[in-house]
């Protein structure tokens, strides 16, 4: 893949997660009454308004706000720039891993985006299967990192097979 294709594919994703995952957040912020439950698909997929104030299903929200900076805000703004150094650097990163990495990236930055503007994250999205299969309340974002994963895991088992 040609340098400015690749450079290209690489911001393009980065910036089209981060704004996918802020319009959303935007939309819910104006739309959505705080704290409310709307169904959208029945008890199976429910629209919330909800200030994460934490990381990943709220862990951290009560630490003390010097940690929570540190380690909400400051460790994860370094990580994502030592990923985003690395996959500019690394040349020899497939398609997958890159936009994998990518969707890491931005979806992580949307976040920190909100927590340093806001101090929270927006989370509106609920899936619960009857029990079977039952998440917390998410974003895009999360929807991004996750996919992102995703993308790395296969990768690897493809690298692994070969």
């Amino acid at each position: 893949m040609k340098n400015i294709t690749r450079t290209f594919l690489i911001l393009g994703l980065i910036i089209l997660n981060i704004a996918v995952d802020q319009i959303s957040k935007f939309w819910i912020r104006d739309s959505v009454v705080p704290g409310s439950e709307s169904e959208i698909l029945g008890d199976y997929l429910t629209l919330h308004n909800v200030e994460n104030t934490g990381a990943f299903l709220g862990m951290g929200s009560d630490f003390s706000p010097t940690l929570k900076i540190l380690l909400l805000n400051v460790l994860p703004v370094a990580v994502l720039a030592l990923v985003l150094f690395h996959i500019f650097r690394d040349k020899t990163l497939d398609r997958k891993s890159l936009v994998g990495f990518s969707f890491i990236i931005g979806g992580g930055m949307a976040n920190i985006y909100d927590r340093i503007l806001y101090g929270s994250v927006t989370d509106f999205l609920h899936i619960d299967l009857g029990g079977v299969f039952r998440t917390g309340i998410f974003n895009f974002a999360d929807v991004s990192v996750m996919v992102g994963m995703g993308l790395l895991l296969l990768s690897n088992l493809k690298k692994k097979k070969a």
